[in-house]
């Protein structure tokens, strides 16, 4: 069963979210500010975090910078509606956005997609006819091996885990290479290349302008 950790400092909110979760089948727990969720968090406790953005003490999008380390799915809840707030969120990794008021069965399908997306409690990942090892750091297509390299192998897994979905530059060089992204697109673009060829990914890993890159599989 999914646990899931609510962060928002309006309890009556977080509560009526936590009890429609718990309804749906999963397990909650809340935390009312950015101090004490930090507290919470762990790798290994949360499935997935739905996180407010204005919160008491450490705000979402720090929380956020915390959470990242971790490969814990992130999906902000917020009042805000600025589309540079959103977009802030989603090149800081947040898998995710949606804003109150919202209907309860969109936030249930959100949170749902996420989920499916990681299957982090899976040793298989798939993406079409590629299969991704997760604990033996090996790629099948069609049955067939593929030789990756070490970055190539990471920048697969982090497309896999977020099929569907326009990722920002920023975030893919920060997530697969591990510091800050300088504005330099050549290596991410590189890589994006040879995973193509390597895959025949050619019309299904897409370049998104002015964005990055989103993998669409059928």
């Amino acid at each position: 069963m999914n646990k899931i950790l609510i962060v928002e400092d309006e309890p009556p909110i977080s509560n009526l979210i936590a009890m429609n979760l718990q309804q749906a089948g999963y397990l909650c727990e809340c935390a009312f500010d950015g101090e004490k969720a930090a507290d919470m968090i762990a790798p290994g406790i949360y499935d997935l975090i739905l996180l407010d953005v204005m919160l008491p003490k450490v705000n979402g999008f720090e929380l956020l910078e915390y959470i990242q380390p971790m490969n814990i799915p992130v999906i902000f809840i917020t009042a805000r509606t600025e589309v540079p707030d959103r977009v802030r969120g989603l090149r800081q990794g947040a898998d995710d956005y949606i804003t109150k008021p919202f209907e309860v069965a969109e936030l249930l399908a959100r949170v749902e997609s996420v989920l499916r997306r990681y299957r982090k409690t899976e040793r298989f990942l798939r993406a079409g006819d590629v299969e991704i090892d997760t604990e033996s750091h090996t790629v099948h297509k069609a049955g067939q091996p593929v030789d990756l390299t070490t970055k190539e192998y990471d920048l697969l897994l982090l497309f896999a885990q977020k099929q569907g979905i326009a990722l920002y530059r920023e975030m893919i060089y920060e997530r697969v290479w591990g510091s800050t992204y300088m504005g330099d697109t050549r290596t991410v673009d590189l890589h994006v290349q040879r995973l193509r060829k390597k895959l025949g990914w050619e019309h299904c890993l897409h370049s998104v302008y002015k964005v990055g890159y989103r993998l669409d599989i059928d």
